[in-house]
């Protein structure tokens, strides 16, 4: 896969559906197969996945959100995991 760039729109694809688990205690992302379970970071950046705003926006927030800098290149690497396992695609 390619690297995903600062300006581009990650969007949860439609089978996808992310939510907070009170039995897990945990956000976890449900399918029509079953469900992944969430750290608490993959949880964070896929709540900002909204096929409007671009990565490098989604950075700077979660910077700000967790008081943190840096973490560019760990959301670029999740986001491309993420791709690559079907759970989001990229707004046109």
């Amino acid at each position: 896969m390619a690297e995903i760039t600062l300006h581009a729109q990650p969007i949860l694809r439609s089978l996808y559906r992310l939510q907070w688990e009170e039995a897990q205690q945990a956000w976890v992302l449900l399918y029509p197969e079953g469900m992944v379970r969430l750290n608490g970071s993959a949880a964070e950046i896929l709540k900002r996945c909204n096929g409007t705003t671009n990565v490098g926006v989604l950075v700077d927030d979660l910077e700000r959100a967790f008081n943190a800098t840096g973490l560019r290149e760990d959301v670029q690497e999740f986001l491309s995991e993420a791709a690559s396992r079907g759970w989001i695609e990229f707004a046109e």
